[in-house]
């Protein structure tokens, strides 16, 4: 049986212990745009706050604010914007959820320090690990997801190679600039410098990822290789996100990241009850 996070030691942001490999982990996504690919964008602070709200009380462990659009096409907002967007959000979101675990999705080191400072505990970064966000983050105290990306969609050879080894110099850089191996957390970017077919031998390859011995996180919810498969639009793709999160728990991944989280709970339930022997506290045999 594949137990992701095995012989890493718990990752504990207020609250929470993150324990690698005992179970899986919903991120609710809290977009603060209006042009996110998924038809969920909340452009204004409070009404994205008042979301995260919901968001959390359908079963997420960590709320990821963001506040740039990264859909194929997008126009990209300065830092200024993007700050405008989340900070307010984060401080709305810490007001009401004091022990929540908040993510901010970002890739500029301004937005970065300022939603550390509004109460966010981690940054959730699409372009891997730049220095300047490693080095804002260590200063914070700010675990970090490092995902997968690239511009353009061309590999030279095998797509898996690629974002594997892309993923493992990233978090041997972490490593070497005094991170533990327990707060970087591995993404491969489904969807992002990829195509659908190169989306599907990813999530084929899955195992490959977890071996590399960090705690690990798919974010395919809604993402367009499901409406490829399926022919539904985004809000209707609930169904093609459970079924890869199902998946992606077989394979030992810890962390999936979705728009729909009182769906993802339920599979993450049954699927963590299989795979990783989890049971709820009020089980009786």
């Amino acid at each position: 049986m594949v137990r992701s996070g095995s012989g890493l030691k718990p990752l504990r942001v207020r609250d929470t212990a993150f324990e690698w490999g005992t179970r899986t982990y919903v991120m609710g996504i809290v977009n603060v745009t209006n042009d996110s690919f998924s038809g969920d964008g909340i452009a204004d602070p409070q009404g994205a706050s008042t979301y995260a709200i919901d968001q959390w009380r359908a079963g997420s462990d960590i709320l990821d604010f963001g506040g740039q659009s990264t859909r194929p096409g997008h126009e990209p907002v300065d830092a200024a914007i993007e700050r405008e967007r989340v900070v307010p959000a984060i401080v709305a979101a810490r007001q009401a959820l004091p022990d929540a675990v908040i993510s901010v999705d970002t890739f500029d080191v301004s937005v970065l320090r300022a939603a550390g400072e509004a109460g966010a505990d981690l940054v959730n970064c699409v372009w891997g690990a730049p220095p300047e966000i490693l080095e804002a983050a260590r200063e914070l105290d700010m675990p970090l997801v490092i995902m997968h990306n690239q511009n353009g969609t061309h590999y030279d050879g095998s797509v898996v190679y690629a974002v594997l080894s892309y993923l493992e110099k990233c978090a041997s850089r972490a490593v070497r600039s005094g991170f533990a191996r327990e707060r970087i957390v591995l993404d491969p970017g489904i969807g992002f410098g990829k195509t659908a077919e190169h989306n599907l031998e990813i999530l084929a390859a899955l195992p490959r990822l977890v071996a590399l011995g960090f705690p690990t996180l798919i974010g395919a919810s809604r993402k367009s290789t499901i409406g490829k498969l399926t022919g539904r639009d985004p809000q209707d793709r609930v169904y093609g996100t459970i079924a890869i999160c199902a998946l992606a728990i077989g394979a030992g991944i810890d962390v999936v990241r979705v728009h729909d989280v009182a769906a993802a709970r339920d599979a993450i339930s049954v699927s963590d009850a299989i795979v990783r022997n989890w049971r709820p506290p009020q089980w009786t045999a």
